[in-house]
């Protein structure tokens, strides 16, 4: 059998007010836009969450418990959708109880923080099994890390933290000549399955869709059906995973995405050999065909599926640094709610925004982006690390 494996991520940030100026520091430890933050909420749970959570409940019910998917959402996404909307969050509700639905653990604020402090990455990961319990009474059993970076040393930490499966993206750049459509092994590991992305059929749904310059434009649920049953005899699982705003937000209702995802589940089952499993299912019963050495970090973002997203222009890196600079000095104060609004500026949007990357990258990172330039949002985030600096100076006395 080809087990076919849907993930879908989850994720929200909670924005910085783009008038937190030079003056503010000191004075003023309001740093969030709220109204912004509900407004975007609001839109996505209209456009995409409502609408696809309710398509994915049917689905399930339709074809009685057969269908299966697995979501991360992270911490400040389910923070939002207490706050902003809660009818969202009781329709995930409504999926876990189906048993059809697994949730991945990774870290509360979609964090970079395994790059910085080892210490910070596992209390976040606690953090975010702890707000799956609290919201959902549910323990996860596979892990994937903020925008699924990834490599050896991560995947040895999280074998030893007692996962079963971890997600990653299927780069060529680790794969080499192999297939992304097996279960592996990490090269440090001993038990831990990696399942990786395949990036082809995935970015043809989460990105290819509408496009009506694409040679295999318009594409069917017969026709992406056909392309996932070639795989048999040559792969054993496929991976698909994809932002859950695929569908309604960067796909829009009237490209024909929902329904496109409605016919998808009997078009992929009319093939005898192919069925639906989470990745913690996949683990249990698929051996590994090989190891996988990844020595360096790998991501699903951008052509390069790095963490230059992120990292590696002079903005990122001295934000980067500053953030991570207070971690000891933040950690002492026990101070639980100024720690956890530090903790928030560690989401990794922030850093996206100031990516300064061009061409089809570039129009990728405007999305959902508040602000005009990366050096707007280099200005104002340092702004507010320096009212936290000046916050942990005042308490030093």
């Amino acid at each position: 059998m080809i087990s076919v494996c849907f993930y879908f991520q989850v994720h929200q940030p909670f924005r910085l007010r783009q008038d937190y100026n030079f003056f503010k520091i000191g004075e003023d430890r309001d740093y969030e836009d709220a109204r912004l933050n509900r407004e975007i909420v609001r839109k996505v749970a209209e456009k995409c969450y409502l609408p696809t959570n309710a398509l994915m409940l049917d689905l399930i019910r339709r074809f009685n418990g057969e269908f299966k998917i697995s979501y991360s959402i992270s911490g400040v996404a389910l923070e939002q959708f207490e706050l902003f909307a809660p009818d969202v969050l009781q329709t995930f509700r409504e999926l876990v109880d189906t048993g059809c639905v697994e949730l991945i653990n990774e870290t509360y604020y979609h964090s970079l923080s395994f790059l910085f402090s080892k210490t910070e990455f596992k209390a976040q990961v606690e953090a975010h099994r702890e707000k799956l319990k609290y919201l959902f009474g549910y323990t996860p059993k596979t892990f994937r890390n903020t925008e699924l970076i990834y490599n050896n040393d991560l995947a040895r930490e999280i074998e030893k933290m007692g996962y079963d499966a971890i997600l990653a993206e299927g780069a060529d750049q680790i794969l080499g000549w192999r297939s992304p459509n097996y279960v592996y092994l990490p090269t440090p590991a001993y038990k831990l399955k990696l399942l990786l992305k395949n990036y082809r059929l995935s970015d043809d749904m989460a990105f290819r869709f509408s496009d009506r310059n694409w040679l295999d434009f318009p594409l069917d649920s017969e026709k992406y059906a056909r392309w996932m049953h070639a795989v048999a005899g040559n792969g054993e699982v496929i991976n698909l995973f994809m932002d859950y705003e695929t569908f309604g937000e960067h796909q829009w209702a009237d490209t024909g995405i929902f329904d496109f995802m409605n016919h998808l589940p009997a078009a992929i089952l009319r093939h005898p050999d192919f069925c639906f499993k989470t990745p913690s299912e996949i683990a249990a019963t698929h051996q590994p065909l090989a190891k996988i050495d990844c020595p360096y970090f790998v991501s699903w973002a951008d052509l390069e599926r790095d963490t230059t997203a992120w990292l590696g222009n002079s903005m990122q890196d001295s934000a980067a640094e500053y953030l991570y600079s207070l971690e000891e000095e933040m950690r002492a104060t026990g101070d639980i709610n100024l720690i956890h609004t530090w903790r928030k500026l560690q989401t990794s949007d922030h850093f996206y925004y100031m990516c300064t990357k061009w061409f089809s990258d570039g129009d990728v990172h405007k999305y959902f982006n508040p602000y005009p330039t990366p050096h707007s949002a280099y200005v104002t985030y340092v702004n507010v690390l320096n009212d936290m600096s000046e916050c942990l100076k005042r308490r030093r006395g």
